[in-house]
């Protein structure tokens, strides 16, 4: 198991499903990529191994506010944990720093805030509206842990030997490699009309944008690239990715307007390469030579 983890909350974020997803990761690979790198659960997951390979790794996202904390981590942790440690977990003093403008902050300022108001708001939820303001409402907690100095500090570390930076998945994937990875983990497509959590950025991730990776996805199995998707279980990603390896993982929602639509899920995840090139083939094959 890793020793590092996520050190923000972030809607459909990884960390619960790891240990299925971790199944059907690449017995072999050369470099990582993650565009949309949220909370980092498979990053973090894959950084001792990344480490020993001696992989270089590409982290990106299109949310600028979590692209600017993660520079922080990287490249000054201790200033970032001193400005964090300023903030007061107070409703009154929540929706002042939430009023501020991030976009003329100093980038510390703004990772300081960005970090605040992940620990402090509604279920960890990062939304904006549509002049690109932060608009997730206070969160009552008992006593949340705004800054946890060791997470940080073991997140720098392994932050290091990633390459991070703010852009669409189209552009930033455009360096992938024969044999390297790449896990896409994009909004996901609504399971219903309401139940669309899509809005991190100013615009929607729409139907179009899930062409245009579907597009990109062709295009990187057919450089060579070991490429895993998730996303929700539809019909629209079904058809979608018709031919390729389709796997369902069980995974809970905690988030949902509808109390009673919260809890167990099925989720998919789609594979550009055969269960004969996965951890899991090779798990099931120690086996059997250990029963032999």
């Amino acid at each position: 198991m890793s020793t590092y983890k996520p050190v923000v909350k972030w809607a459909g974020g990884k960390s619960k499903v790891i240990s299925q997803l971790s199944k059907y990761i690449p017995q072999a690979f050369n470099d990582y990529h993650e565009p949309f790198v949220g909370g980092g659960a498979m990053f973090f997951y894959l950084v001792p191994d990344l480490i020993n390979r001696n992989a270089k790794v590409y982290l990106s996202d299109l949310v600028k506010d979590l692209i600017i904390l993660y520079a922080a981590i990287k490249n000054n942790v201790e200033e970032l944990i001193r400005k964090s440690k300023e903030h007061k977990y107070e409703k009154e003093y929540y929706y002042k720093i939430r009023s501020l403008n991030p976009f003329g902050m100093p980038d510390i300022e703004r990772a300081s805030r960005m970090l605040f108001l992940n620990k402090t708001c509604f279920n960890g939820l990062y939304r904006v509206n549509k002049k690109g303001q932060f608009n997730v409402s206070f969160g009552d907690y008992k006593d949340p842990v705004i800054v946890d100095e060791m997470a940080l500090r073991s997140a720098s570390r392994a932050f290091q030997i990633a390459e991070i930076s703010h852009g669409d998945f189209e552009l930033v994937l455009k360096n992938a490699q024969k044999g390297d990875f790449i896990y896409l983990d994009p909004p996901y497509v609504p399971l219903s009309a309401t139940s669309d959590f899509t809005q991190y950025t100013p615009g929607l991730f729409n139907a179009y944008d899930h062409k245009r990776l579907k597009d990109v996805f062709d295009n990187l199995k057919e450089k060579g690239c070991y490429v895993m998707l998730s996303n929700s279980d539809t019909d629209f990603v079904v058809d979608l990715y018709s031919g390729y390896n389709i796997k369902t993982i069980n995974a809970s929602r905690a988030i949902n307007s509808n109390i009673k639509k919260r809890g167990a899920v099925k989720e998919l995840l789609i594979l550009s390469y055969a269960d004969s090139e996965t951890r899991l083939h090779l798990v099931a094959q120690e086996r059997k030579e250990v029963q032999v």
